[in-house]
């Protein structure tokens, strides 16, 4: 009689083997590709961080990311370098940005008119919205329209009365700069007629109201703050939902009537879209801890700017809206930028 053995094959025993050894060296694996992001998070920052700020020296995102670069060399125990990429509405520098390594070593300090506004007013950009994401919104800021303290208007609606019937000049930061894009707005939602005058930068901007080179300026409350105090130079109203606190008497544009003229910038940090989330979670924590500082609050508000320390959903949702609004406005004043 023939019996049947119920001992494994050969065959199958090395079957088995081969599972167990590719199951280990799979576990191997992950194990190998996730040390790389701990030791990345126990390691960060290892050597100087860079903030590039895609705006001239001296302006209010440059002041602040200096402030935070100093504040946060302290807590990370390593110097975090400003570089300033200005240029093209900001272009320039967050594609620099783009196409850095995501390694958390570059940081972009900058504005959200350079992704709510420019995707709407280049013909073309040189990055794509999903290169970077925000890292953190650190806070809200508005403008201040201003003329000389010679002009013949006393108040906006007398100078839009004056603009309506002969064009005024404005100065701004630059083409597709906030103050830039404050103008055509102010154009748009009340007929009057402008002229733009683009230079290189807020200083030089405010220069030219000074010397009587331009009528008037949407532009950075801190910018003018001391000229307006001394008489030099005249705020009629800003462009914040409601007053500055560096300028009490001046009206929002809200309590003239002209709601649609109400214009703020943000003042974002971001990364490049593939650094690591352990890496991106050491960075906000230094930044909310930064932002609670004593100092760095003085300096907020020295720039007549509203803390918001967003992040995630809300840094995103947040500059959707913008984004839609701007996208809006654009292509009913017809602005382009070569």
């Amino acid at each position: 009689m023939t019996t049947t053995s119920s001992t494994p094959s050969s065959s199958s025993s090395f079957s088995a083997r081969r599972r167990l050894t590719l199951a280990a060296a799979c576990a191997t694996l992950a194990l190998g590709l996730s040390a790389p992001t701990a030791q990345a998070q126990a390691t960060y920052p290892a050597k100087p961080v860079k903030f590039l700020v895609n705006f001239p020296a001296g302006g209010p995102i440059d002041i602040l990311a200096r402030a935070l670069g100093d504040a946060l060399q302290k807590g990370l125990k390593q110097p975090f370098v400003v570089d300033n990429r200005p240029g093209a509405g900001g272009n320039i520098g967050a594609d620099a940005v783009a196409k850095s390594p995501a390694d958390g070593y570059t940081v972009l300090l900058g504005i959200d008119t350079t992704f709510t506004i420019n995707p709407h007013l280049y013909a073309s950009m040189p990055f794509a919205a999903k290169d970077l994401k925000p890292l953190m919104i650190l806070g809200s800021s508005g403008l201040s329209f201003t003329t000389a303290a010679t002009a013949k208007a006393k108040t906006l609606p007398e100078f839009i009365a004056q603009a309506k019937v002969e064009p005024a000049t404005f100065s701004s930061a630059g083409n597709g700069s906030p103050g830039h894009i404050a103008a055509e707005i102010f154009a748009n939602a009340t007929g009057a007629k402008i002229v733009h005058v683009p230079y290189k930068g807020n200083a030089p901007a405010v220069m030219a109201l000074l010397g009587n080179e331009v009528q008037a300026g949407i532009i950075a409350t801190p910018g003018v703050l001391p000229q307006v105090q001394s008489g030099k130079l005249r705020a009629l109203a800003v462009t914040g939902r409601q007053r500055s606190p560096l300028l009490p008497e001046v009206p929002a544009v809200g309590e003239l009537g002209l709601k649609d003229l109400e214009f703020e910038v943000l003042y974002l940090a971001m990364v490049p879209a593939a650094t690591p989330e352990p890496v991106m979670q050491t960075l906000r924590q230094a930044l909310h801890k930064a932002m609670a500082l004593p100092e760095i609050k003085a300096r907020l508000a020295s720039l007549d700017t509203v803390a918001l320390a967003e992040t995630d959903a809300a840094a995103t949702t947040r500059l959707a809206t913008a984004q839609a609004r701007y996208g809006r406005i654009v292509k009913s004043t017809g602005m382009k930028v070569d």
